[in-house]
């Protein structure tokens, strides 16, 4: 194989490989949403409401106020113990008691 025919293979190459990273990284950016009541204590992805500040900083599990970061239209699938509805919440909510 000449020369000009090996850069236009490694040229081709290259353009291929970096379409596949280019659709690696669309895909790993699917559509995420909060989702709250579902962390365990210390592991919420942000802000916690009243006395948190931001990642990890939720004092209790399955804290309501305190959220995840989850795939887009889970959230209301993933089962809490805190929920009034045993279910996670799209938006903050006042713990059921135990």
């Amino acid at each position: 194989m000449d020369i000009k025919k090996a850069t236009y293979l490694s040229a081709a190459v290259a353009v291929v490989m970096s379409n596949m990273v280019v659709a690696s990284a669309a895909e790993a950016r699917e559509p995420q949403e909060k989702c709250y009541g579902i962390s365990k204590a210390g592991y919420n992805d942000c802000a916690a409401g009243p006395g948190t500040s931001c990642a990890g900083s939720s004092k209790r599990d399955f804290q309501g106020n305190a959220w995840k970061l989850v795939p887009k239209g889970t959230c209301t699938t993933i089962e809490t113990p805190s929920s009034p509805t045993g279910f996670g919440q799209l938006s903050e909510y006042e713990e059921a008691k135990s």
